[in-house]
C-alpha cells in the first residue's frame, strides 16, 4: 500500500465497515447470478439461524437480534418463496418448527461455495500465504471487544 493512500488515515471502524460492504456486495452479486436474486442478506442469515434441525420463531428472532414480528415476516416471505416450511413442533403446544426446504438447503450449499471461492480470491489479492494472519487478528479483535458471548450478526437491510 502506498503511503499516499488516503485509506491509511481512515479510522479502523470505517475500514472494517467498508471491507464488509464490499465483500457483501460481491457476495450478493454472485448469488444473484447463481439464481438467487429473490433473496437478500437477511435471508441468508435466517437460513444459517434455522440450520438443519429447524428453529422456532422466537429462537429465530433471538438469533437474528430482531423482534418476533420481524422474524415472522421474514419466515412468511421465505415460506411464500418455497425456502422454508412450518410444521408442528415435536414438543407440542402452539409452537411451530421452521424448517428449510430443499430449496433452502440448495441456497445454503451455493452460498457456502460462493464464500469459499471469494475467500480464495481474496487470499490471492491480499497475501500469497492466505488470509490466516488476517483471520487470526480479526478473531483476537472480536474476542477482546466482546469480552464474553458473541452477539448475533445483525441483518443488513
Amino acid at each position: 500500500m502506498s503511503v499516499d493512500d488516503p485509506l491509511e488515515d481512515t479510522q479502523l471502524t470505517f475500514l472494517l465497515g467498508m471491507a464488509f460492504q464490499l465483500v457483501l456486495q460481491d457476495f450478493v452479486s454472485r448469488l444473484d447470478a447463481a439464481g438467487y436474486a429473490d433473496l437478500r442478506p437477511i435471508h441468508g442469515l435466517a437460513f444459517q439461524a434455522i440450520g438443519g434441525a429447524g428453529t422456532t420463531g422466537t429462537e429465530l428472532a433471538d438469533r437474528l437480534g430482531v423482534t418476533k414480528q420481524a422474524a415472522s415476516q421474514i419466515v412468511d416471505q421465505l415460506e411464500r418463496q418455497g425456502y422454508v416450511r412450518r410444521q408442528p413442533h415435536p414438543g407440542g403446544g402452539r409452537r411451530q418448527l421452521i424448517m428449510l426446504t430443499r430449496s433452502g438447503h440448495a441456497h445454503l450449499a451455493t452460498a457456502g461455495r460462493v464464500l469459499q471461492e471469494m475467500e480464495a480470491e481474496l487470499a490471492g489479492r491480499v497475501n500469497p500465504a492466505g488470509l490466516l494472519p488476517l483471520r487470526r487478528e480479526l478473531v483476537r479483535l472480536i474476542r477482546s471487544i466482546a469480552d464474553g458471548p458473541l452477539p448475533p450478526l445483525r441483518p443488513v437491510w
